[in-house]
């Protein structure tokens, strides 16, 4: 039987109800539904609508539900529209007509909404544990390689070389915007929707302080039409999971070409690799592929969930039933890639004698001849002509580009040193670049900020 027999002169039909259940991937919200309807069940008895043996009873029968789902024993009926519906025909089916008293004063509308609040914001602070798990495995790698180089690119062409541990720590801090996001999106989606009713409140006495409160929300809704039409928190996080499923795509990338033999500066683990079906010699980057490849996919759930809020009018459609779906495959995807990435790059052996070999060609070093004479006063447009010229004319002739510097009126032997294996990556003094003393401050300021992101992860995991 529906919640909403009582309107209709027949059964539904069963092609509608087909078309229409999400108990097959709503079930995960019980959890959060049973603590909704735990906190009501205490604003009903605050308002004097139930007295204090009906308020015990409905308690105690959302107890033994909750145990029957942890168990597997509880018994989902074909007739069940969703788990909310799920919970309470059992509930009315251990108390009768006490059972039948736990939806006063509320709608599916705000019954859902709630649930899917506590659901969402409970599964970004895990996002934002594992974001942080990864970000100490690149800040370790980062400490570790001390100061190994490699070349840093800009359009696929050697540009400059950069410390390994300033290419590590660049992904680093794209995490930590994640994390920041993250933690924005959990201070806009802590309100609480739970007694906006069907879209105008109630007529009864209720508070829905009191329940924003006992439920952990930071306060309630301010307009009940808002209150459950708002799904800026779903199309927020779907973005928050899209951005980051970006960055781990950029990461996958770079791991899947630094890996290849053409450039071999990373060897993968074999316990975070696979092989061929057919080619013995293969090693391939299957997780960081797959990162890359089903960063498409979250993508997607952001941009066709917005389609379908575009045109909605105010205040429930089911059209918002289609938050679900794209959300839970969001997060339960990020969930399994960030440690499979964390165990990628935490096993790969770095071959610092490949990254040094390429960062250390002297064309590498063009700009910092440059800077050189803009030392001596050379106005920088025409030092980057003078070297562009050394260059293009060492590349003509194949003729080794320190000999055209030694030559150089403008330039002489005292500037060769420049182009010495490992010099230029060490001249680099700007805060935030990729010197040695710089990248030491750098990650000193980014295991702070860890040490900050994981305090303020902790004080919402306690409040």
């Amino acid at each position: 039987m529906t919640l909403w027999s009582g309107r209709m002169s027949v059964e539904p039909a069963k092609e509608m109800m087909d078309f229409s259940v999400s108990i097959n991937y709503d079930k995960r919200l019980a959890k959060d539904d049973i603590f909704g309807s735990q906190v009501h069940v205490q604003g009903l008895l605050f308002a004097g609508i139930l007295d204090n043996k009906e308020a015990l009873q409905l308690q105690k029968a959302l107890e033994q539900i909750a145990g029957e789902l942890d168990n597997g024993t509880f018994r989902f009926d074909p007739a069940d529209e969703d788990v909310h519906t799920a919970i309470e025909r059992r509930i009315t089916e251990i108390l009768g007509e006490v059972g039948e008293k736990l939806h006063t004063g509320r709608s599916r509308n705000d019954q859902v909404a709630t649930a899917l609040r506590l659901y969402t914001k409970r599964q970004a602070k895990e996002l934002i544990r594992q974001i942080l798990d990864l970000q100490d495995c690149l800040a370790k790698r980062a400490r570790d390689a001390g100061g190994a180089y490699l070349p840093g690119y800009t359009h696929m062409q050697r540009a400059q070389p950069v410390l390994l541990s300033h290419q590590l720590l660049a992904h680093g801090w794209a995490f930590s915007r994640d994390v920041d996001r993250i933690f924005q999106t959990i201070r806009r989606m802590d309100i609480s929707p739970l007694g906006a009713g069907a879209l105008a409140g109630s007529s009864l006495p209720l508070d829905p302080n009191f329940t924003a409160k006992e439920l952990g929300f930071r306060g309630r809704f301010d307009n009940s039409l808002d209150a459950v039409s708002d799904r800026d928190f779903v199309a927020e996080m779907l973005f928050d999971c899209a951005m980051l499923a970006v960055h781990l795509s950029r990461l996958g990338e770079e791991i899947v070409i630094f890996s290849s033999s053409e450039f071999a500066f990373y060897k993968l683990d074999d316990a975070w690799s696979t092989g061929s079906s057919m080619l013995p010699q293969k090693k391939n980057p299957d997780i960081a592929e797959l990162t890359r490849g089903k960063t498409g996919r979250l993508i997607g759930h952001l941009t066709g969930f917005l389609a379908t809020l575009k045109g909605l009018p105010l205040a429930y459609n089911r059209d918002l039933q289609e938050d679900k779906e794209p959300l839970f495959d969001a997060l339960d995807q990020l969930s399994l890639a960030l440690p499979a990435i964390k165990g990628l790059i935490g096993t790969i052996e770095f071959d610092l004698t490949a990254m040094a070999k390429a960062a250390d060609s002297p064309e590498l070093a063009a700009v910092d001849l440059a800077e050189w004479l803009v030392g001596k006063k050379i106005p920088f447009r025409k030092a980057h002509k003078i070297v562009g010229e050394i260059v293009r004319e060492s590349l003509r002739r194949g003729v080794d580009l320190s000999e055209l510097v030694a030559a150089h009126p403008d330039l002489g032997p005292d500037a060769v040193q420049i182009l010495e294996p490992g010099v230029a990556v060490q001249r680099r003094t700007t805060r935030g670049g990729a010197g040695i003393k710089a990248v030491k401050e750098q990650l000193s300021d980014f295991t702070e900020r860890l040490a900050a992101d994981r305090d303020l992860l902790d004080k919402l995991d306690g409040r």
